[in-house]
């Protein structure tokens, strides 16, 4: 497989891993801690893009949609630890439901995907992206790191 990065053609095996990443995929990876910036990140990107149509019009900028944590963890493990939003919104859907439920979620809104450490989540927001979802990143190390890094107050398991 080949990939064009400016005006020079490489193979995959020729970029570093973390490169490679980069070229193939558009979910951001963020800690918890890092979160709040990843979403005004977005909202900046979101109103650059709007603000310029939006005075030229007369009409007031758009506000970007309100970002979300989708938790894709199972009801007991809801149960045992959950989150508290602040300046975001959460949505529990089980990862198994995700198909299911693709068509509910809004493709321009910002959405975090969490799990106990990242790798369902990984999963899912590869699922979303590949889906046509904007903006979507993984939140490494799940809700374990949640725990470590921004609440002490939930509960590890």
């Amino acid at each position: 497989d080949h990939r064009t990065v400016g005006h020079e053609r490489r193979t995959l095996a020729q970029f570093p891993r973390a490169a490679a990443v980069q070229v193939l995929t558009m979910i951001f990876h963020v800690r918890p801690a890092q979160l709040q910036a990843w979403f005004a990140q977005v909202a900046a990107s979101s109103n650059s893009g709007n603000s310029s149509s939006g005075a030229a019009s007369g009409a007031a900028p758009l506000t970007p949609p309100i970002p979300l944590v989708l938790d894709v963890r199972e009801p007991w493990e809801l149960q045992t630890a959950s989150i508290h939003a602040q300046g975001f919104e959460t949505l529990a859907v089980p990862m198994r439901s995700i198909p299911e439920q693709v068509a509910a979620l809004d493709r321009q809104r910002p959405i975090a995907c969490l799990c106990h450490h990242g790798m369902r989540s990984q999963q899912v927001a590869a699922f979303l992206e590949h889906h046509g979802f904007e903006h979507v990143a993984n939140i490494t190390g799940g809700i374990n790191a949640w725990s470590l890094e921004l609440d002490a107050s939930v509960p590890q398991y």
